[in-house]
Formats: structure tokens, sequence, C-alpha cells
């Protein structure tokens, strides 16, 4: 589920501590991209149940804010959205569940509005394309919280910053 390589895992004590954002829309979606840019995402905790119109991951995503006053974390979150019609993707090697790939953006594109697609772009050049009925999104860390020793490197590839 995560990777802890160089981490001491600790337990979140303060309620402030727990991210949770609702999306309805690209603004929305923006500010989710920018606390989910340097998540590391198991290629196996990614899922698309479509029965349910759902696609869900989970991930552990480095803690942007609290990085500007102190310590620097990582934290289990998970993100969902809700009236996906089709999952694609590309770049990605889904054959190890257990790989972990960088999420570097997650965008939206507008088509016959309300709908549209959400991409997810990975570091490696991978990306994950929904094609959703409207945007509707949820994202809440779930899960401990241990500190790091650095950044994560969220620089784009050539491939998706000149597309």
């Amino acid at each position: 589920m995560t990777n802890r390589q160089d981490a001491t895992t600790e337990t979140a004590t303060d309620a402030d501590e727990h991210l949770r954002l609702v999306v309805v829309d690209a603004d929305d979606l923006a500010v989710v991209s920018a606390h989910m840019q340097g998540a590391d995402v198991k290629i196996g905790d990614m899922t698309y149940l479509p029965r349910t119109k759902r696609f869900a991951m989970v991930m552990s995503r480095f803690d942007w804010a609290r990085a500007i006053e102190g310590p620097l974390e990582r934290c289990v979150a998970g993100l969902h959205f809700e009236r996906v019609l089709h999952v694609s993707q590309s770049g990605l090697d889904r054959s190890d569940a257990d790989r972990n790939e960088r999420l570097l953006a997650i965008s939206f594109i507008a088509d016959d509005a309300p709908s549209g697609t959400v991409l997810l772009a990975f570091a490696g050049g991978g990306l994950v394309r929904l094609t959703v009925e409207c945007l509707e999104a949820e994202t809440r860390d779930m899960g401990p919280r241990w500190t790091v020793t650095s950044r994560p490197d969220t620089s784009l590839p050539a491939a998706i910053s000149q597309s």
C-alpha cells in the first residue's frame, strides 16, 4: 500500500492533520492535485469498479502544507472518483501490483459539459484516463503519518509537459 523505505511510522494525533477535500469542479480538482503531487501509488492500489462507476486509489501522499512549517511527512490517503464510465491507461505496467508510481498531477478536460476526462499523470510518463459523467470526487487522509528525509521530485517528464 505505501512505500516506507526511509520512514518511521507515527500515528496522527491532531485532527487538523487529516486532509479531507470534496471535488465538484475543475478548480476543486486543481487543489486536490496540488495536495496529491508527489504521492507514491502502488499499481495494485488503483482499481475501477464499473458496477458502481467508481475509480479508487490509495497512496502515500507527501504533506506539502506541513512541510512549509517544518517536518517532512507522508500519510496514507485515499482518492475516489464517482460516475466513471470508462478507464484507460498508457505507460503503466499493471503486471507488477507492488510497483510504485509517483503521481505528478491530476487534471480535467471538459468534453460535453459536465462530462469530460480526468487525467492522472505519473512520473514515468504513465497516464490513467477516467471518462466521467461529471466531476465528483473525494480525498481524505486515512492512516498513519511518518517522517521522511526529502521532498518528492515532482518535475514533469518532457512528454507530458509539452502536451
